[in-house]
């Protein structure tokens, strides 16, 4: 299998931790070599700041409104790479927590909300706060807040889940999450970085809001973006048991060995996945699909 072959495979078969650790990565060298091509044309390395400002939040509300798409594009781009790899390698760890203790199917929504909130505290803070007036020219790009918002929605979830640090041994979510929240603190006033480090800050918060409600009221339907009090209601009504009967006709000799033979194709991709990717990257569903099948027999 080429190169390709298993990055498509791996991207179409991963999970959603894998998928976006692909689009920041991705976006990353599409915007390098952009930058590469104009270069090598005999333009400055600077000529790429036009696209960056097109897609990250801009500081400036008039700006904004003409691009409005830049909340959402923002938490996949990155520039430096340093910056991406840390912000990458914090989505690795903390999104595997993440899966791990609350599921995938709340990942994606927990890094786009945190992502919104961070630009959100942002643009406030530069539209509002006496110190940021006259910085109308500042962006926000990054995955950073929906990081945060990754970390601190698990810390709150579980907060004494240990986990082990090189140099310190076990330590609790909690702790990491406080520790992170009191260098962004601090290091506000150092106005250095000061849009990334409010950014994170929003998204903590989102965090901390996600986690608690979860933890609290029980995790949402996974097919909703968020659970609204009216979705709360319709879950507990739908819960009551309701009384049907239904009368099945037995399968055609046709129609049980058509459900056979799909039947084994899609245990034949889980069983590649798993080579491919490993078991933690099946869903719950495929998870669900490869039991069952070991209780008939057919693995």
């Amino acid at each position: 299998m080429s190169i390709s072959s298993e990055i498509r495979d791996s991207f179409k078969y991963g999970s959603v931790l894998t998928r976006l650790i692909y689009v920041n990565i991705g976006v990353f060298l599409i915007f390098r070599f952009i930058q590469l091509f104009m270069v090598l044309s005999g333009n400055q390395p600077s000529v790429i700041l036009p696209w960056l400002t097109a897609f990250s939040v801009p500081a400036d509300y008039l700006e904004l409104l003409r691009h409005f798409w830049t909340p959402v594009t923002y938490m996949f781009l990155h520039f430096d790479f340093l910056h991406l790899l840390f912000n990458v390698l914090y989505l690795y760890w903390f999104g595997r927590l993440f899966m791990h203790i609350i599921g995938e199917s709340y990942l994606l929504r927990t890094y786009l909300i945190g992502g919104l909130a961070g630009a959100l505290a942002f643009f406030l803070a530069y539209n509002f706060l006496p110190v940021f007036y006259g910085n109308d020219n500042a962006i926000l790009m990054g995955a950073s807040a929906s990081v945060m918002a990754v970390l601190f929605t698990v810390a709150r979830y579980e907060p004494n889940h240990k986990v082990y640090l090189l140099f310190f041994g076990e330590v609790r979510l909690k702790y990491i999450a406080l520790a992170a929240l009191i260098i962004d603190l601090i290091s506000i006033s150092n106005l250095n970085n000061t849009g990334g480090h409010l950014a994170h800050i929003g998204g903590s918060l989102v965090g901390l809001l996600l986690g608690w409600r979860w933890s609290v009221k029980g995790l949402p339907d996974s097919r909703t973006f968020m659970s609204s009090p009216l979705q709360d209601v319709k879950n507990k009504l739908s819960r009551k048991p309701k009384l049907s009967v239904a009368h099945k006709r037995p399968l055609t000799d046709y129609e049980y060995n058509a459900l056979k033979v799909r039947r084994q194709k899609e245990l034949d991709r889980i069983l590649e996945k798993i080579k491919s990717n490993g078991y933690e990257s099946l869903t719950a569903e495929e998870k669900r699909t490869l039991f069952d099948a070991s209780k008939e027999g057919d693995i």
